[in-house]
């Protein structure tokens, strides 16, 4: 199948950000650096990168294919709708980068290319990566791109200690990954149940007697605080006890309380270690709220593979839960965070 288009891989991206301090500048580098713009290390997929000048503004990663599909049927379809989602980003140029053996990178690359290209959507770069070893699409030379391709960074390259000395994480897997938000398991869960039922019964007695109006006013005075104090102690580099945890958890349940935390959220990386320590111990029921918080956080700093996987996290404990939904279709259309400066409910 015919190249898309030709250029020089090797004069490629040449100073490429992915944030203020990481600068990629060439194909080998991008390379290197993605696992730690998507938090783990891509098999059997797609990565998309969208550019505004040298700066990468987002980026997203799906997956392939299953083998033995209509490869080529497949790809036309899926870049369609991933091509809707990009535009949605505005971007003035994207590089696409597949993951995988040639027979199932290739029709999906060169589909999305040529859905991309259709809609004026600028490409810079398309490469493949396999074994070790890179190719690009885009470049015929064999000088510069032989047909045996060029061996990837090793593991240890400059650009992932760098990224790893600015504290960008690299897993093994995308299952990794959603492993680092599963539930505690053992000694802890067994506190954490025990610190529950604590919880419940406290709830039970701040709300004896209320109702209507007042119900809700003691419930959301109460949560406000219990929010604040838990947002400190992450920001200060603290922790919280079972018992806090358990409580934070109950209150978050209320819709205001939840709208409340939501509101005050936004895109620093303490969000992140608070609202994971407070979807790894609450009980499956209270799941949904910190997931969500977990969830916006990570979409706020561009972290979407995050993002995705306390969604999913969310919707898999309570399916219909609301917040939950709208952060699904958020992700789905690939609404661009600066689209949303404040809660989602405003």
């Amino acid at each position: 199948m015919p190249a898309p288009g030709r250029s020089s891989g090797a004069a490629t991206l040449a100073g490429m950000r992915f944030d203020s301090s990481l600068v990629v500048r060439s194909p080998a580098e991008l390379i290197a650096a993605l696992p730690y713009v998507m938090g783990y290390h891509p098999h059997d997929s797609i990565a998309l990168l969208g550019l505004r000048g040298p700066d990468l503004t987002f980026a997203a990663c799906l997956d392939l294919p299953p083998p033995g599909r209509d490869e080529v049927g497949a790809a036309e379809i899926g870049a369609r709708d991933i091509v809707d989602v990009i535009r949605r980003q505005s971007p003035e140029m994207m590089v696409i980068v597949g993951f995988g053996p040639a027979q199932r990178v290739t029709p999906v690359v060169l589909a999305l290319v040529e859905a991309l290209r259709a809609t004026g959507v600028r490409v810079h770069d398309v490469m493949r990566v396999c074994d070790g070893r890179w190719w690009s699409y885009l470049c015929e030379d064999p000088v510069c791109c032989p047909p045996d391709g060029r061996p990837c960074l090793p593991l240890d390259s400059v650009i992932a200690a760098e990224a790893t000395y600015r504290g960008q994480v690299a897993l093994p897997s995308r299952a990794a990954l959603a492993a680092q938000l599963a539930a505690v398991d053992g000694p802890a869960r067994v506190s954490m149940a025990a610190a529950t039922e604590r919880a419940r019964l406290r709830f039970r007695e701040l709300v004896k007697g209320l109702a209507g109006k007042a119900l809700a006013k003691r419930i959301r005075m109460t949560g406000r605080p219990v929010v604040r104090e838990a947002e400190k102690r992450f920001r200060f580099g603290g922790v919280l006890s079972d018992d806090e945890v358990a409580w934070l958890g109950v209150l978050l349940t209320d819709r205001a309380v939840e709208d409340y935390a939501l509101d005050r959220t936004d895109g620093t990386e303490w969000r992140i270690q608070l609202w994971t320590d407070v979807l790894r111990r609450v009980e499956p029921v209270h799941v949904p709220t910190p997931a969500c918080l977990l969830g916006f956080t990570a979409w706020r700093l561009g972290r979407g593979a995050l993002a995705r996987v306390a969604v999913d996290r969310a919707l898999a404990a309570e399916p219909g839960h609301d917040l939950a939904a709208m952060l699904h279709q958020i992700l789905g259309f690939g609404v661009p965070p600066g689209m949303i400066r404040r809660g989602l409910r405003k």
